[in-house]
């Protein structure tokens, strides 16, 4: 694996999400200080993907706190390819909604361009999060290894936060919520 370079730029969009979702003001935690008070902010990696979904849902239930802001990240080949650009949205928009329901928590989105793995790190770097979490695509060890992984990728070269890589649904196995 190549180490992530400094100097390279990569294109992004901010995904405006729904306005359906209501302006929540900052949770008022009489005893709690500090870090805790304030939120954090989680890097969630997402796709299409019903691991990326197991990875999510994960975090809601696990991980995150009311006052945490949750940062959704997909990466694109291509910003310019409208329908991608359509689709990754809606995800976006849906999973914003689903995480406003179930944890009360405040959801940023952005669609980066590029290589996948080395976007995510970078966006890891600018956010520096508590946690940056991701799914598995379902490969064997063997097929992870020889044609790469992004969740290995990322949890080798992501430095400013621990990465949770969230395997996927094992058979026979309804739902982490």
């Amino acid at each position: 694996m190549e180490p992530l370079m400094e100097e390279e730029e990569y294109n992004w969009r901010e995904v405006k999400l729904p306005s359906l979702i209501p302006v929540v003001p900052e949770p008022e935690l009489e005893r709690e200080t500090g870090e805790r008070r304030r939120g954090r902010d989680i890097l969630i990696a997402v796709d299409h993907g019903p691991n990326s979904k197991r990875a999510f849902d994960w975090a809601l239930v696990h991980l995150v706190r009311i006052a945490d802001t949750i940062h959704l990240i997909h990466a694109v080949s291509s910003l310019k390819n409208g329908l991608v650009y359509e689709a990754a949205q809606g995800l976006m928009e849906k999973l914003a909604v689903e995480a406003f329901e179930v944890a009360m928590v405040k959801t940023l989105a952005r669609i980066v361009e590029g290589d996948a793995g080395k976007a995510i790190c970078k966006e890891a770097e600018r956010l520096k999060p508590a946690a940056v979490v991701m799914g598995t695509r379902g490969r064997s060890l063997i097929q992870s290894v020889l044609q790469g992984s992004v969740s290995e990728y990322c949890f080798h070269n992501c430095k400013t936060a621990p990465t949770i890589i969230v395997p996927g649904k094992e058979e026979g196995e309804e739902s982490v919520v």
